[in-house]
């Protein structure tokens, strides 16, 4: 299912893909969304409508949170006002967070215990990794609500880099994309890493601003783009 404009899936398209009651088919039993995807916030509206939605349909409702404190700070709410509406999320340490390493599973008590059972089988376990625990709860302590600086930088480089003439795409959090064609891709990559910057020089260029990228950096990405452009 392709997804709307604001990141959601249509629910009647959902809808339209869940199995019939037929011994030939695999039963549906789950819908797994993103927040954030490609750096939307899921509107808090359509949240609680797929959770009444999947109720409605007997479903689980999977959340992938990676980047879930990204929009919990881009909606102004604490974490359990938005992990109301699901059954189960996953959250990752290592992106704004800064951790070097690391997610976590949520859900009830019933379905952690399932999971833990299940990790032990697959050999998912790991030992002495508690250095790692302590960075990730170091970061769920001190990196939540800084994740606004990254959206303020995130914001701040699609202006810079619209004055200048690029074509940028930013939408509500810490995520930009910069559209240069099939074409400049190639010499975007080699002239930005001549000057000392790497990127993944596609037709369409994802920034994501983060905690090791202060705003000077961006300064310089900036100036080295219109190097680009002017050349």
């Amino acid at each position: 299912i392709d997804a709307a404009a604001d990141g959601s899936l249509p629910l009647d398209k959902v809808a339209a893909k869940i199995k019939p009651d037929d011994i030939h088919f695999a039963p549906t039993r789950l819908l797994s969304l993103e927040n954030t995807h490609n750096g939307k916030v899921l509107p808090r509206d359509y949240l609680q409508e797929a959770w009444a939605f999947t109720r409605q349909r007997n479903l689980a409702l999977h959340v992938d949170g990676a980047r879930i404190f990204n929009a919990v700070v881009a909606y102004g709410c604490e974490l359990r006002d938005i992990a109301q509406y699901c059954d189960s999320f996953t959250i990752c340490l290592s992106k704004g967070l800064g951790a070097p390493v690391g997610s976590l599973l949520l859900g009830s008590e019933a379905y952690i215990r399932r999971a833990v059972r299940w990790r032990k089988m697959v050999g998912g376990g790991m030992r002495q990794a508690g250095i790692l625990a302590a960075a990730g709860l170091y970061a769920l302590k001190n990196n939540v609500q800084r994740l606004q600086e990254d959206h303020d930088n995130a914001a701040w480089m699609a202006e810079q880099l619209r004055a200048i003439g690029a074509d940028v795409t930013r939408h509500d959090t810490n995520m930009l994309f910069v559209r240069v064609g099939e074409a400049q891709a190639p010499a975007l990559g080699e002239f930005m890493q001549a000057r000392g910057v790497l990127i993944n020089a596609s037709p369409v260029v994802r920034l994501v601003t983060h905690l090791d990228v202060n705003r000077q950096q961006l300064s310089e990405v900036v100036a080295h783009w219109q190097a680009f452009l002017q050349r």
